[in-house]
């Protein structure tokens, strides 16, 4: 243990000499109320001290005391459910302990040692087992059967395996090699700066459906992918986070609130336990663990969250499972970020940034993949990353977003106007983009239809042509466009207004699977391409813009799954029919 003596406070940052024998990252107890603290720089023996709690009343002369490990994380049964503050201290045990108010060095276990688990073994004794095997489960959740694993660098024979219930510090097996026995808990502790190993990176050609069809159609993302949902303040990125953690396809949720203000992190904290899981019918909470750093918490603290959130999820991911990470927001990391480098008084990069900025940002964000993990069967686990950037005043040219938009595969842009005209998800489809369209075109074509990149095309397109048509309605008005350019606004309309509008609080509309999807896409396009004809053979352009099945095509987004198809065959008759009268009374 080295233990030093404090010589400096500023803000979070504390300084203390006599710290010759601690290292880069040891996690240190600070002054006599034993404050949870971490070295970032080290000088001689003098170490630079990032505190995770409130520094009021620190001085000169008190003792630091260095544990010597690193920042780490418990990993085991009982993750999923918990509410963590941004160190991995269970909210609701602390609240057992201090009451309402957060006692400053309270000290309580991030998993409960003493509840016993039902451990069911998958290995028996004789068996070869190698890191990241897994030997047994445990039903975590009715949600969530949490997979026992061999630690890291533990390899050999099983000589004593049983099933049984045990405490996670319980041995629940022993593994021998070359004579020494290694015994194996179902809990173990991993440095949240430390990526958790792999044995290969796989290609993100796979869909992560979400059910949100401006992310699936337009600009989706991958198992494994990374995307950034920037957006000023009320444009709904916390929306488009709930939708996700609710219905993408992944099996595990870690939702990071860091440095959100204190209501929004309230609001998740009611609303999750609340929320049905759509899988299972119960509590979204037996499936997602929450990490709460709110904004009036500790600045430095903030830093540790991501870490944290994001060594758990990689746990799951270890498991075989498909986990999502929600991070909300990556900017209010940035401004500790910001806040720590100018205590340490470093050369600061753009706006105040530290220089290193877009490399710590890499850093976690490079964390996520479609991966093969660790043990002798190939499993497969993936981990993708959304990450909400909240640059000031919603302008994206700032450091963060920048360096964000370097890292990430996809950006889907809020636009605070089209959330003010209560058009959500307020995904501006003119800014945004995603570099895996061209990589999931086969699974498109093998998973939805053989022509879904080709009707995402034309309905890309018609968005493009419709802002320049606009353009000019906006200069002259809309009598001066042509008959085709006036069908061709009209059909843009269906798709922005009937298409990627989606009601995120209607029971059908909130989840949209990717058949409906192309139905949907077939059935604005087949109006369009049938008027067109229309228009050629003589049709008036005010008949066919006025026809009432426009408002069906539009009603089809509440239709239930199981009418979908039959609707869809409706709408095709009744585009048929209404097209011939149409040509009949233009005759006329």
């Amino acid at each position: 243990m080295a233990n030093g003596i404090i010589t400096k406070v500023a803000g979070p940052l504390v300084i203390a000499e006599g710290m010759r024998n601690a290292n880069m990252y040891d996690v240190v107890r600070v002054s006599s109320q034993r404050l949870i603290g971490e070295i970032i720089e080290m000088h001689g023996d003098q170490a630079s001290i990032q505190v995770y709690e409130e520094t009021s009343g620190l001085g000169p002369g008190e003792e630091v005391e260095s544990t010597g490990a690193p920042l780490s994380v418990e990993l085991g049964p009982g993750l999923i459910g918990s509410i963590y503050d941004g160190i991995q201290r269970p909210l609701e045990e602390i609240m057992k302990v201090a009451g309402n108010n957060l006692t400053r060095g309270v000290e309580v276990p991030s998993l409960d040692h003493k509840k016993k688990w039902k451990f069911i073994p998958s290995v028996k004794k004789g068996d070869k087992v190698s890191a990241g095997d897994v030997i047994g489960t445990v039903n975590e959740t009715n949600a969530v059967v949490h997979k026992v694993m061999v630690p890291v660098k533990v390899e050999g024979t099983i000589v004593d395996i049983k099933p049984g219930e045990f405490t996670i510090d319980d041995t629940v097996a022993v593994v021998e090699k070359n004579g020494r026995k290694q015994n194996v808990t179902m809990c173990v502790k991993w440095p949240v700066r430390v990526g958790r190993p792999y044995k290969r990176k796989l290609s993100p050609d796979i869909l992560l459906t979400t059910g949100q069809r401006v992310i699936d159609t337009l600009f989706p993302i991958a198992k494994g992918g990374v995307a950034a949902v920037p957006g000023p303040f009320g444009s709904g990125k916390t929306v488009v986070q709930h939708q996700l953690a609710k219905w993408a396809a992944a099996d595990i949720i870690v939702y990071i609130g860091c440095g959100e203000r204190g209501n929004e992190m309230t609001d998740v904290l009611n609303e999750f336990p609340e929320l049905k899981d759509p899988r299972t019918g119960n509590s979204l909470m037996e499936r997602t663990v929450l990490i709460a750093n709110t904004s009036d918490m500790p600045v430095a603290a903030r830093e540790a969250s991501i870490y944290t959130g994001i060594t758990i999820a990689e746990y799951f991911r270890d498991m075989g499972y498909t986990v999502a990470l929600m991070a909300d927001s990556t900017s209010r990391w940035a401004e500790a970020l910001r806040e720590m480098s100018g205590r340490l008084e470093e050369m600061p990069g753009e706006e105040g940034y530290p220089a290193y900025l877009g490399s710590r940002l890499a850093q976690f964000y490079e964390r996520a993949g479609r991966v093969i993990v660790n043990g002798t069967k190939d499993t497969e686990g993936a981990l993708s990353v959304i990450g909400a950037v909240s640059p000031p005043g919603g302008d994206i040219s700032e450091p963060v977003s920048q360096a964000t938009l370097r890292i990430v595969k996809v950006f889907w842009g809020l636009d605070a106007n089209l959330a003010y005209k209560r058009h959500f998800p307020a995904i501006n489809w003119l800014t945004s983009y995603s570099l895996y369209t061209d990589q999931l075109e086969k699974w498109y074509a093998e998973n939805a239809s053989s022509d879904f990149m080709q009707l995402r095309g034309r309905l890309m397109s018609m968005l493009q042509d419709e802002s320049e048509l606009q353009e000019i309605v906006n200069l002259v008005g809309m009598d001066a466009l042509s008959a085709p350019d006036r069908l061709k606004l009209e059909t843009a309309r269906a798709i922005r207004e009937d298409y990627l509008h989606q009601n995120a609080f209607d029971a059908v509309d909130t989840y949209t699977s990717l058949k409906k999807q192309v139905l949907m896409m077939r059935a604005i396009l087949l109006c369009y391409d049938k008027s067109v004809e229309a228009l050629e053979k003589g049709a008036d352009v005010e008949l066919l813009a006025g026809m009432l099945v426009r408002e069906r095509i539009g009603r089809f987004k509440y239709e239930s799954e199981s009418r979908i198809d039959q609707e869809f065959e409706n709408i095709k008759a009744i585009i048929d029919n209404e097209i011939e009268a149409v040509l009949e009374r233009s005759e006329d």
